[in-house]
């Protein structure tokens, strides 16, 4: 490992699935490596992140308990998931599929995204939200049924790990 990894690791901002994750699509080697540390993941934190699942570099989990994301489901770049949070898949109705989330979009405590629907770039959604609408980018979401509030440089001091 570099020094760079050496070093986050120290300070337990970046966890060795994290790392894996983000070289498996490199190398098969890392590929099982990740598989490993995901099995592993899933049974001490209650993480369920598929293999299968398309994740753009910068992923950050800040607590890694109870996270379920939904095989299917595609996230964009610089990514922060914390506690709790859901991102599912409805199966029935107008909404049926998997969200598409974009870039820089920070995912609060306890909250849920759910059905086919699109979150723009630079999206802040807060703690406890229920989110099954489109959200443009550049927005705050918060509530249930979810409140879009339009905000410039919505994610600015949230975004942990930005590549």
């Amino acid at each position: 490992m570099d020094s760079w990894i050496q070093d986050k690791k120290r300070k337990g901002s970046l966890p060795l699935y994290q790392y894996f994750y983000r070289k498996s699509s490199t190398s098969s080697l890392f590929k099982y490596v990740y598989l490993a540390l995901l099995k592993i993941t899933r049974f001490l934190y209650n993480v369920e992140i598929s293999s299968t699942v398309k994740i753009g570099e910068g992923l950050y989990i800040g607590h890694p308990y109870g996270i379920t994301i939904n095989p299917k489901a595609v996230l964009g770049k610089n990514i922060n998931i914390h506690k709790g949070v859901t991102i599912g898949q409805e199966n029935r109705g107008r909404r049926k599929g998997v969200p598409i989330i974009g870039n820089s979009v920070w995912i609060g405590v306890n909250s849920t995204v759910v059905g086919n629907i699109t979150i723009g770039d630079d999206v802040l959604i807060a703690p406890n939200s229920y989110v099954n609408c489109d959200v443009p980018s550049h927005s705050v979401v918060f509530g249930n049924p979810c409140i879009i509030r339009h905000r410039e440089n919505a994610t600015e001091y949230y975004i942990n790990n930005k590549i």
